[in-house]
């Protein structure tokens, strides 16, 4: 083994992702908030339907999808050698490749390579694996400003808010509160409507400046390829371009699973992700660049691979499958949990069903009262995200991989709660006369239900429920009180007996 792949790889890290409440407790905060959640609803089901429509005109999406899986599997079984190929390529172009452990290492040598420049600002192309360590409030601290130049990423900055979902970071906003914002943030925007075109028109004459005065931009990737050392951005507004051109040195920070064999395994993804993510047969910008070349485009260039906890989820053989994920945010889309509680309540910049997952392998989770602990349990399991990911990461298996570790962790070898409720749940359902007797008792329930027709709290220990769920208002007329009434010669009655 070298030297690189020895001191980098098997590394921990340690994340820098938000929130500190614990999802239940953000979900319910989330359910109140009815303008958030007719902004989320409505934008889910339009990119949702769109989606399925650019899916079903393409006859070999399911090969396309194995394929997809296929590569990233081998990109996981071979990913020292890889991100070793990437390396010495990247290197043989011009290029200097560092290597980070964590969100801390990764954040000092991004801001000593901006310091060495002089630059006082930079520009950035939309990031997860910046926003990931907190690059932005880190720069911030040491005196440098750091512009988002995509649109929904400007937003959300500019309203000193963060993203609630991978695609479309502002979908918690609507075109009026966009608006407000922009009155407010960009002084000289003049009169501002909630036209889309002139809202967009500002960001444009706003960001332009930025463009064209910029000496560093800092980027990720959404792939880089271990044949020729080249990195990929794939985006919708063509700021990305802009960045990738215009200044002087540009340092990219690309998380260790985004690596790609081949050059032609872009093929493959170039076709998953637009489907996936913004519903379209093609990117409209794909931008690709390999090393530095004189007198085109920024002359330094600077690859960062980040691990921040991603070797450790590497060697859980059934989580690892979640380092896989192309980001498309096509399960974040189908998820009825997200759809009701919005980005916000997970958390992290990763939100919904694979930030459930994301988000606790790639900081660990530090005790039972880590927010992270929830993070596994907010989700249906109904299935609709293994259907929709592109790479067919079976999301709803690693949750309950994950909740089953926590659960373990929890009890330490000890009954549990939920242990109890269980088997007493299998005592009573193994009688027709408990069973009958538990639902003549369950009836009283309507006499504390809300008058949306729903129980919201119980005494302990029913409260451990009705702290993270709603329970239905029980019916006047039970089935058994329904088929006694109505067969009275077929079946049981109330209390559960033969006739």
């Amino acid at each position: 083994m070298t030297s690189v792949r020895r001191t980098f790889l098997g590394t921990p890290g340690i994340g820098n992702l938000r929130g500190d409440d614990p999802f239940p407790i953000a979900a319910r905060r989330a359910l109140n908030d009815t303008q958030m959640r007719r902004n989320v609803g409505h934008a889910t089901r339009s990119i949702r339907t769109k989606r399925a429509a650019a899916v079903q005109e393409c006859r070999d999406w399911e090969e396309l999808r194995l394929a997809g899986s296929a590569i990233k599997r081998d990109v996981l079984a071979r990913l020292p050698e890889l991100l070793e190929e990437l390396e010495r390529n990247v290197t043989r172009h011009g290029g200097v490749v560092h290597w980070a452990r964590d969100a801390n290492e990764a954040n000092r040598i991004v801001t000593d390579l901006i310091r060495a420049t002089g630059a006082r600002e930079v520009v950035k192309v939309k990031s997860m694996a910046t926003q990931e360590i907190g690059l932005n409030e880190h720069l911030a601290a040491e005196g440098i400003s750091a512009v988002e130049t995509d649109l929904a990423e400007l937003i959300v900055q500019l309203a000193g808010d963060w993203p609630s979902h991978i695609l479309v970071p502002a979908i918690h906003k609507n075109r009026s509160e966009i608006r407000e914002i922009f009155r407010r943030e960009m002084p000289g925007a003049g009169e501002l409507t909630d036209d889309p075109y002139v809202l967009a028109m500002a960001a444009r004459t706003h960001l332009r400046r930025k463009f064209l005065s910029a000496r560093v931009a800092v980027s990720g990737a959404n792939f880089g390829v271990a044949e020729t050392g080249t990195l990929a951005v794939v985006e919708s507004e063509g700021n990305g371009r802009m960045c990738l051109t215009l200044p002087q040195t540009l340092i990219t920070v690309m998380g260790i699973e985004k690596v790609i064999p081949r050059f032609v395994d872009l093929e493959v993804f170039m076709q998953l992700l637009p489907r996936s993510s913004t519903a379209e047969r093609m990117n409209p910008y794909t931008s690709m660049w390999t090393g530095v070349h004189a007198g085109d485009g920024p002359q330094e260039f600077h690859l960062v691979l980040l691990d921040n906890g991603r070797t450790r989820v590497l060697a859980d053989p059934v989580g690892r499958a979640a380092l896989q994920c192309i980001r498309c945010s096509a399960c974040l889309n189908v998820c009825p949990v997200y759809e009701r509680t919005g980005g916000h309540a997970y958390g992290s910049v990763y939100p919904g069903p694979i930030g459930a997952i994301l988000s606790p392998q790639l900081t660990g989770i530090r005790g039972h009262d880590d927010p992270n602990a929830a993070l596994p349990f907010a989700s249906s399991l109904c299935g609709a995200c293994f259907d929709a990911c592109p790479v067919r990461i079976d999301i709803p298996s690693i949750l309950v991989h994950l909740r089953a570790e926590e659960v373990d962790a929890e009890r330490g070898g000890l009954p549990s709660g939920q242990d109890l409720a269980m088997k007493a749940a299998a005592w009573v359902m193994a009688s027709p006369r408990r069973f009958a007797a538990a639902e003549r008792a369950a009836g009283a329930g309507r006499l504390i239900a809300d008058s949306d027709h729903r129980i919201t709290a119980l005494p302990w220990p029913a409260s451990k429920w009705t702290a993270t769920r709603d329970l239905p208002e029980p019916p006047r007329e039970t089935f058994r009180k329904w088929w006694a009434r109505t067969h009275p010669l077929a079946g049981t009655d109330e209390r559960g007996d033969r006739p």
